[in-house]
């Protein structure tokens, strides 16, 4: 199944005419319409397809540059952005691949994001979705870089204050919440990932194929555990008191007893008296 095209969240939205007219004419005019489709192109920018409401028409292949947020303050014509920043500093990256996904990022999703733009500085802005790339078929080559660590990027789109809105990475992003975020931020100065991490190819814990057991442990596991019950047999277990508690046979333990009998003849107690005593000494039940 391919996903050249996803579908996005309706968004409302203002379409700079000139990108109807293939940037010929119609400067400076408006119309008003509805979000319904991202493509991913590799090499490209990403293309939004949007319903034309004065139109009833759809217009496809739009850059994100063709677009200003709808404001319902002002709903019938929107203000020219202050400043009013080219394709290039509205998205940093091309498409990573013909695969894409769209997600709303629930935990960030009410946070208010600055963004830190190429020529114009920080921003602010609201979050919309993210579109996401992969590589969606494993019978054909990957030529791209949708899935290599220190090169695949993520496309946050962000409604900037000045009406624009942006497909910005996350390493040019930062997200405040009142609850969430401590209220001096430190700068970040981390590195790119650039590993591979991966939880099926470590030899050291055998391997499964033999077993069919629904509570499966490994090789090493089944080894570890026989060890310790080995262990377990030779060395007599203590409590915090020092009494034997285990590890002691009964016919030795009785054996024991006897003897303690045969050579205390100054013991105060009788014989079953005693025998009792030593018994509870020890904590341990055995039978006669």
């Amino acid at each position: 199944m391919t996903t050249l095209v996803a579908n996005v969240p309706p968004t409302k939205v203002w379409v700079r005419k000139e990108y109807l007219y293939d940037l010929q004419k119609g400067h400076g005019e408006y119309t008003p319409g509805y979000w319904v489709t991202c493509k991913s192109l590799t090499g490209r920018a990403l293309y939004f397809e949007t319903y034309l409401t004065e139109y009833g028409a759809l217009y496809d292949k739009l850059p994100i540059s063709a677009f200003l947020s709808w404001d319902s303050d002002q709903p019938d014509k929107p203000q020219a952005p202050t400043p009013d920043l080219p394709l290039t500093d509205l998205q940093y990256w091309n498409g990573f691949d013909h695969g894409l996904t769209v997600i709303e990022k629930n935990l960030i999703f009410n946070m208010r994001f600055e963004v830190l733009t190429r020529e114009h500085g920080v921003m602010q802005g609201t979050y919309l979705f993210t579109i996401d790339n992969y590589h969606p078929h494993r019978n054909e080559p990957d030529f791209y870089f949708s899935e290599f660590p220190d090169e695949h990027k993520s496309h946050n789109i962000v409604a900037l204050d000045n009406g624009q809105i942006g497909a910005y990475p996350n390493n040019r992003c930062r997200m405040v919440d009142p609850s969430l975020t401590y209220h001096n931020l430190k700068t970040p100065d981390f590195k790119v990932s650039t590993r591979y991490y991966e939880v099926e190819t470590v030899p050291k814990w055998g391997r499964l194929g033999e077993s069919d057991e629904y509570f499966w442990k490994t090789p090493n596991e089944k080894e570890k555990e026989t060890s310790d019950q080995e262990t377990a047999k030779q060395v007599p277990a203590e409590d915090a008191s020092g009494s034997v508690l285990e590890g002691i046979h009964r016919d030795d333990l009785a054996s024991l007893i006897g003897h303690w009998k045969e050579f205390a003849p100054d013991q105060r107690l009788d014989g079953e008296t005693w025998e009792e005593a030593m018994r509870k000494a020890l904590r341990t039940k055995f039978d006669r």
